[in-house]
């Protein structure tokens, strides 16, 4: 269906990405690479800041569009690894290399699904690679920064490592600063209002508090306190304030907005969001994409991590070669035989949705 030379032009790109440091904000060697490589087959590619994004060759822009993304940005090393990160050693069917999994063999398996179609007449849709930057840190100069320069798009296929299985649900996050207020007097002393016991009884909130609404997907909101701290140094003076932050995991039941309208309607601190970017996202079963993932016997599930998706103001479903749970680990690898799957089951999903038969 696909051609041998598909596969080893995937790999040697990989390597080629893996030999080249790309942490969050430092991706312009792999941007150089990804731009190169499309150009050096023939397609013509786009730029702004380390993102790179290409159109097939039969662009028509009355059609619908699909839009396929993965990111080329990586996380620092982490620092139990024992080989070298930026070394793209092959070793019993193992790739190894900081990035390999996350998200590398995503993203050279879309970009080989790409070149598969890029020059085919007569799709009914259009078909757009974009190899984004930041995703790792959820930075402002990746893929966000370039959605009103990309061409129409009503779907999105986005590279992750989920064992090729379809992630039709994604958590989102959103980040809240709490502040609980008081009065500072003198711990000796019954004076002051003590802004820390005011903010315990919010935390006992956020712990206990259960939102009606589950994702059938997805599974309840979770909220975690994840730090605390008062402005006071001295161990004999009662805070006068007291902050802390909230981790919030949001299902598609709801929206950011109506949970912040929850959350304030029941705590006395101040509570402001760090941003409302980060959305849930979640694409019905009954879609083209998902029937052609169940046809071609993939597993459905919902992904308690972020991802671009949460950026993506589409429907989008999270799929790709690797296995999440190795992602940031020391000495990454991803399986030759799983970039191998990733072609395919892009190629197959592709052509599915495309109507072409498999």
């Amino acid at each position: 269906m696909w051609t041998e030379e598909r596969y080893e032009d995937a790999v040697q790109l990989l390597k080629q990405l893996i030999a080249t440091p790309s942490i969050s904000r430092e991706e312009q060697g792999t941007a150089a690479i990804l731009a190169r490589f499309l150009e050096e087959r023939g397609v013509a590619c786009h730029q702004h800041l380390n993102n790179v994004w290409a159109v097939n060759k039969h662009f028509d822009p009355a059609k619908p569009g699909i839009l396929l993304n993965s990111h080329h940005d990586t996380v620092k090393p982490n620092p139990q690894y024992t080989r070298d990160p930026f070394s793209p050693d092959v070793v019993d069917g193992k790739l190894y290399g900081l990035g390999s999994n996350d998200a590398g063999g995503c993203l050279v398996s879309l970009m080989a699904a790409f070149m598969h179609f890029y020059a085919q007449e007569g799709l009914p849709y259009n078909i757009i690679i974009a190899a984004t930057a930041e995703e790792e840190i959820s930075g402002v100069n990746g893929i966000e920064s370039i959605l009103s320069m990309l061409p129409r798009y009503d779907f999105a296929i986005v590279g992750e490592p989920t064992k090729t299985d379809l992630a039709v649900a994604e958590k989102g996050l959103m980040v809240l600063d709490c502040v609980a207020h008081g009065k500072a007097g003198h711990a000796a002393r019954d004076e002051g209002e003590n802004a820390l016991y005011k903010a315990m009884d919010d935390i006992s909130w956020f712990r206990t508090y259960r939102f009606p609404k589950e994702s059938a997907m997805l599974g309840p909101v979770k909220m975690s306190v994840t730090v605390v701290q008062t402005s006071n140094k001295a161990h004999n003076v009662v805070p006068a304030e007291c902050s802390f932050v909230v981790d919030v995991r949001a299902t598609d039941q709801y929206t950011l907005e109506e949970m912040l309208e929850v959350i304030r309607a029941n705590v006395k601190c101040d509570v402001t969001p760090r941003s409302m970017r980060m959305r849930p996202s979640f694409i019905p079963r009954e879609h083209p994409l998902v029937i052609a993932g169940l046809g071609l016997g993939k597993q459905l599930y919902g992904s308690p991590t972020t991802s671009d998706q949460a950026l993506i103001p589409a429907i989008s479903v999270k799929v790709g070669p690797g296995d999440s749970a190795r992602s940031h680990t020391a000495d990454e690898f991803i399986y030759l035989d799983e970039i191998r799957q990733g072609i395919d089951t892009y190629i197959k999903l592709l052509s599915v949705v495309n109507g072409i038969n498999l």
